[in-house]
Protein backbone atom coordinates (compact mmCIF):
# COMPACT_ATOMS: atom_id res chain seq x y z
CA UNK A 1 0.00 0.00 0.00
CA UNK A 2 1.53 3.46 -0.58
CA UNK A 3 2.54 5.87 1.84
CA UNK A 4 -0.23 8.63 2.58
CA UNK A 5 0.45 11.76 0.33
CA UNK A 6 0.36 15.06 2.48
CA UNK A 7 -2.92 16.11 4.61
CA UNK A 8 -2.98 19.44 5.65
CA UNK A 9 -5.76 17.99 8.43
CA UNK A 10 -2.12 17.63 10.01
CA UNK A 11 -0.47 20.39 11.90
CA UNK A 12 2.89 19.45 12.88
CA UNK A 13 4.13 21.48 16.22
CA UNK A 14 7.97 22.73 15.74
CA UNK A 15 8.15 23.12 19.30
CA UNK A 16 11.86 23.14 18.76
CA UNK A 17 13.90 25.90 19.83
CA UNK A 18 15.18 28.19 17.48
CA UNK A 19 14.83 28.77 13.41
CA UNK A 20 17.85 26.03 13.02
CA UNK A 21 16.29 23.10 14.38
CA UNK A 22 12.97 24.38 12.95
CA UNK A 23 14.46 24.21 9.25
CA UNK A 24 16.24 20.93 9.82
CA UNK A 25 13.03 19.37 11.20
CA UNK A 26 11.26 20.82 8.34
CA UNK A 27 13.68 19.35 5.47
CA UNK A 28 13.50 15.87 7.49
CA UNK A 29 9.76 16.34 7.13
CA UNK A 30 9.58 16.88 3.47
CA UNK A 31 6.68 16.56 1.46
CA UNK A 32 4.80 14.47 4.38
CA UNK A 33 3.52 17.86 5.72
CA UNK A 34 2.38 20.62 4.74
CA UNK A 35 1.04 22.89 7.38
CA UNK A 36 3.13 23.91 10.57
CA UNK A 37 2.29 25.30 14.10
CA UNK A 38 4.94 27.96 15.30
CA UNK A 39 4.20 28.69 18.96
CA UNK A 40 5.21 31.27 21.66
CA UNK A 41 8.74 29.45 22.70
CA UNK A 42 10.00 30.27 19.46
CA UNK A 43 9.43 33.59 18.79
CA UNK A 44 12.76 34.56 20.35
CA UNK A 45 14.44 31.89 18.26
CA UNK A 46 13.79 33.37 14.99
CA UNK A 47 9.87 32.06 14.72
CA UNK A 48 9.24 35.01 12.11
CA UNK A 49 12.26 34.14 10.27
CA UNK A 50 10.57 30.75 10.25
CA UNK A 51 7.64 31.59 9.07
CA UNK A 52 8.83 33.00 6.28
CA UNK A 53 11.03 30.60 4.68
CA UNK A 54 8.71 27.51 4.83
CA UNK A 55 5.87 30.48 3.72
CA UNK A 56 8.15 30.52 0.66
CA UNK A 57 8.73 27.01 0.37
CA UNK A 58 4.72 26.80 -0.26
CA UNK A 59 3.92 25.48 3.20
CA UNK A 60 0.79 26.53 5.88
CA UNK A 61 1.75 28.40 8.88
CA UNK A 62 -0.20 28.24 12.13
CA UNK A 63 1.12 31.26 14.50
CA UNK A 64 0.24 30.33 18.05
CA UNK A 65 0.58 32.97 19.86
CA UNK A 66 -2.34 33.18 21.90
CA UNK A 67 -2.26 36.69 22.29
CA UNK A 68 -4.19 38.91 25.25
CA UNK A 69 -3.85 42.33 26.14
CA UNK A 70 -6.02 45.45 25.69
CA UNK A 71 -7.88 45.78 22.58
CA UNK A 72 -6.06 48.48 21.16
CA UNK A 73 -2.75 46.58 21.91
CA UNK A 74 -3.95 43.48 20.14
CA UNK A 75 -5.41 44.61 16.93
CA UNK A 76 -2.00 46.41 16.66
CA UNK A 77 -0.33 43.09 16.95
CA UNK A 78 -1.99 41.25 14.79
CA UNK A 79 -2.24 44.18 12.09
CA UNK A 80 1.60 43.83 12.24
CA UNK A 81 1.92 39.46 12.43
CA UNK A 82 -1.01 39.19 9.29
CA UNK A 83 1.87 40.83 7.28
CA UNK A 84 3.88 37.53 7.37
CA UNK A 85 1.00 35.98 5.08
CA UNK A 86 0.12 33.68 8.00
CA UNK A 87 -3.19 31.09 7.70
CA UNK A 88 -3.96 30.74 11.17
CA UNK A 89 -3.48 32.73 14.03
CA UNK A 90 -4.10 32.52 17.67
CA UNK A 91 -5.82 34.46 20.49
CA UNK A 92 -7.41 34.03 23.79
CA UNK A 93 -11.13 34.06 23.12
CA UNK A 94 -12.41 36.78 25.76
CA UNK A 95 -14.99 37.98 23.16
CA UNK A 96 -13.14 41.68 23.28
CA UNK A 97 -10.08 39.96 22.50
CA UNK A 98 -11.70 38.58 19.59
CA UNK A 99 -13.14 41.58 18.14
CA UNK A 100 -10.18 43.54 18.22
CA UNK A 101 -8.26 40.70 16.48
CA UNK A 102 -10.77 40.58 14.06
CA UNK A 103 -10.30 44.64 13.73
CA UNK A 104 -6.45 44.08 13.02
CA UNK A 105 -6.59 41.06 10.28
CA UNK A 106 -9.74 42.77 8.56
CA UNK A 107 -8.88 42.56 4.28
CA UNK A 108 -6.49 39.69 4.69
CA UNK A 109 -7.02 35.64 4.47
CA UNK A 110 -5.06 35.11 8.06
CA UNK A 111 -8.18 32.91 10.20
CA UNK A 112 -8.54 34.16 13.87
CA UNK A 113 -8.76 31.12 15.84
CA UNK A 114 -9.79 31.97 19.43
CA UNK A 115 -8.30 29.26 22.49
CA UNK A 116 -11.08 28.35 25.05
CA UNK A 117 -9.42 26.73 27.41
CA UNK A 118 -6.19 25.28 27.30
CA UNK A 119 -5.90 21.53 26.84
CA UNK A 120 -3.00 21.35 29.34
CA UNK A 121 -5.72 22.27 32.12
CA UNK A 122 -8.43 20.34 34.21
CA UNK A 123 -11.03 21.38 36.74
CA UNK A 124 -8.50 21.66 39.69
CA UNK A 125 -6.01 23.56 37.38
CA UNK A 126 -9.24 26.44 36.85
CA UNK A 127 -10.04 26.30 40.23
CA UNK A 128 -6.61 27.01 41.27
CA UNK A 129 -7.28 29.93 38.19
CA UNK A 130 -10.45 31.19 40.02
CA UNK A 131 -12.25 30.36 37.29
CA UNK A 132 -16.11 29.94 37.84
CA UNK A 133 -17.52 26.35 39.06
CA UNK A 134 -18.72 23.81 36.41
CA UNK A 135 -17.42 21.17 34.08
CA UNK A 136 -14.75 21.78 32.03
CA UNK A 137 -16.78 20.60 28.70
CA UNK A 138 -19.34 23.19 29.50
CA UNK A 139 -17.29 26.04 30.29
CA UNK A 140 -15.47 25.41 27.07
CA UNK A 141 -18.72 25.15 25.03
CA UNK A 142 -20.18 28.85 25.94
CA UNK A 143 -16.26 30.45 25.60
CA UNK A 144 -16.29 28.96 22.03
CA UNK A 145 -19.94 30.26 21.24
CA UNK A 146 -19.10 33.41 22.74
CA UNK A 147 -15.83 33.61 21.07
CA UNK A 148 -17.43 33.04 17.35
CA UNK A 149 -20.35 35.21 18.30
CA UNK A 150 -17.37 37.75 18.69
CA UNK A 151 -15.46 37.37 14.95
CA UNK A 152 -13.56 34.54 15.64
CA UNK A 153 -12.90 32.73 12.10
CA UNK A 154 -12.74 29.14 14.58
CA UNK A 155 -11.68 27.85 17.90
CA UNK A 156 -9.14 25.85 19.18
CA UNK A 157 -10.14 22.88 21.99
CA UNK A 158 -9.72 19.73 22.99
CA UNK A 159 -10.51 16.78 21.09
CA UNK A 160 -13.40 15.66 23.89
CA UNK A 161 -15.32 18.96 23.08
CA UNK A 162 -15.13 18.93 19.59
CA UNK A 163 -18.56 17.55 18.91
CA UNK A 164 -19.90 19.58 20.85
CA UNK A 165 -18.96 22.71 20.02
CA UNK A 166 -19.50 21.40 15.71
CA UNK A 167 -23.52 21.08 16.47
CA UNK A 168 -23.52 24.88 18.11
CA UNK A 169 -25.21 27.39 15.73
CA UNK A 170 -22.34 30.01 16.51
CA UNK A 171 -19.99 27.13 14.70
CA UNK A 172 -21.19 27.02 11.07
CA UNK A 173 -19.13 27.55 8.51
CA UNK A 174 -16.59 27.95 11.42
CA UNK A 175 -12.97 25.59 11.94
CA UNK A 176 -12.21 23.29 14.94
CA UNK A 177 -8.41 22.97 15.63
CA UNK A 178 -7.41 20.46 18.15
CA UNK A 179 -4.35 20.23 19.51
CA UNK A 180 -3.91 17.44 22.48
CA UNK A 181 -3.85 14.79 19.58
CA UNK A 182 -1.64 11.72 20.19
CA UNK A 183 -1.40 8.60 17.81
CA UNK A 184 -2.61 5.43 19.28
CA UNK A 185 0.01 4.10 21.46
CA UNK A 186 1.48 7.32 22.01
CA UNK A 187 2.33 8.98 25.64
CA UNK A 188 0.08 11.76 26.43
CA UNK A 189 2.88 13.78 28.06
CA UNK A 190 1.39 17.09 29.50
CA UNK A 191 -1.88 17.01 27.76
CA UNK A 192 -5.27 16.15 30.10
CA UNK A 193 -8.06 15.73 27.81
CA UNK A 194 -6.96 13.87 24.43
CA UNK A 195 -8.02 12.19 21.97
CA UNK A 196 -6.43 9.80 18.13
CA UNK A 197 -6.32 11.67 15.34
CA UNK A 198 -9.43 9.34 13.62
CA UNK A 199 -11.33 10.12 16.35
CA UNK A 200 -10.56 14.04 16.71
CA UNK A 201 -11.51 14.46 13.45
CA UNK A 202 -14.96 12.39 13.56
CA UNK A 203 -16.06 14.58 15.94
CA UNK A 204 -15.61 17.13 14.10
CA UNK A 205 -12.15 18.93 14.16
CA UNK A 206 -11.21 20.49 10.61
CA UNK A 207 -7.18 20.38 11.83
CA UNK A 208 -5.29 18.27 14.37
CA UNK A 209 -2.33 19.28 15.64
CA UNK A 210 0.57 17.12 16.76
CA UNK A 211 4.36 17.66 18.58
CA UNK A 212 6.30 15.26 19.98
CA UNK A 213 4.78 11.87 18.87
CA UNK A 214 6.67 13.30 15.04
CA UNK A 215 9.13 15.28 15.99
CA UNK A 216 10.78 13.15 18.86
CA UNK A 217 10.37 10.15 16.24
CA UNK A 218 13.65 8.01 14.92
CA UNK A 219 12.15 9.03 11.52
CA UNK A 220 9.71 11.72 11.77
CA UNK A 221 8.48 12.22 7.69
CA UNK A 222 7.54 8.38 9.12
CA UNK A 223 5.60 9.22 11.95
CA UNK A 224 4.02 11.92 9.96
CA UNK A 225 2.22 9.27 7.32
CA UNK A 226 1.33 7.18 10.09
CA UNK A 227 -1.25 10.23 11.92
CA UNK A 228 -2.39 10.97 8.05
CA UNK A 229 -2.76 6.82 7.58
CA UNK A 230 -4.72 7.53 10.79
CA UNK A 231 -7.25 9.64 9.46
CA UNK A 232 -11.27 8.89 8.23
CA UNK A 233 -12.11 9.82 4.67
CA UNK A 234 -11.80 13.63 4.03
CA UNK A 235 -15.26 14.80 3.66
CA UNK A 236 -16.67 17.93 1.88
CA UNK A 237 -15.47 21.11 3.20
CA UNK A 238 -14.77 25.14 2.19
CA UNK A 239 -14.10 26.22 6.08
CA UNK A 240 -9.59 25.88 5.34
Amino acid sequence: MPAPLSDDRLIVALDVPNIVQGLDLAQRLGDSVSFYKIGLGMLTGGGLALANELKSQGKRIFLDMKLFDIGATVEAAVRGLVQYDLDFLTVHGDPQVVRAAAEGKRGTATKILAVTILTSLDRADLDANLIIPGDIHDITLERAARALSAGADGVIASPQEAARIRVLPEAAGKLIVTPGVRPAGSASGDQKRIATPRQAIADGADHIVVGRPIWQAPDPAAAARAVVSELPPRGPSAKA
